[in-house]
């Protein structure tokens, strides 16, 4: 179990520029990636035809979007800000889907502070999110993540 860095609302500014640090592994199993593709409509059979994904590609893989959806949980394991009345996800910059997650993978997130800046009565955070494939060199995914929290 990796440990959450705690950062006081007023303290953020001296996390700029540096590794936040590194999420717990999850696996991404044939469930999830089932129940991603209700609630989103997504059907694809690369994603939920286990037999027909095998035959034609070694396996089922995990949506992007799920991978992406995942990064307000796994960035709660990397950043605890005390003093916060609300945070909000304010959007996401330079999303890049660089490698598939097969079903059955381990990710995790590691997190980078790019800035903090005041925004709307509060103080907006950039960071960068990077989602690791246990084994794999090259990540799933590499985004800009925007979020505004408030004191």
């Amino acid at each position: 179990m990796t440990e959450t860095k705690k950062v006081a609302y007023a303290d953020l500014e001296s996390i700029i520029g540096q590794e936040i640090g590194v999420s717990d592994w999850h696996v991404i199993d044939q469930d999830r990636v089932n129940l991603f593709a209700d609630a989103t409509g997504d059907h694809q059979w690369i994603h939920v035809d286990v037999e027909r994904a095998t035959k034609e590609m070694g396996g089922p893989i995990a949506h992007g979007f799920l991978t992406l959806s995942l990064l307000p949980m796994l960035s709660s394991e990397v950043l605890q800000i005390t003093g916060v009345s609300r945070g909000i996800n304010y959007g996401s910059d330079k999303v890049r889907f660089t490698n598939m997650v097969r079903v059955g993978s381990k990710v995790r997130l590691r997190m980078k502070n790019i800035s903090v800046t005041e925004k709307s009565g509060g103080k907006q955070m950039i960071n960068e999110s990077t989602v690791e494939i246990e084994g794999h060199e090259r990540p799933a995914l590499v985004a800009q993540q925007i979020s505004v929290v408030y004191g």
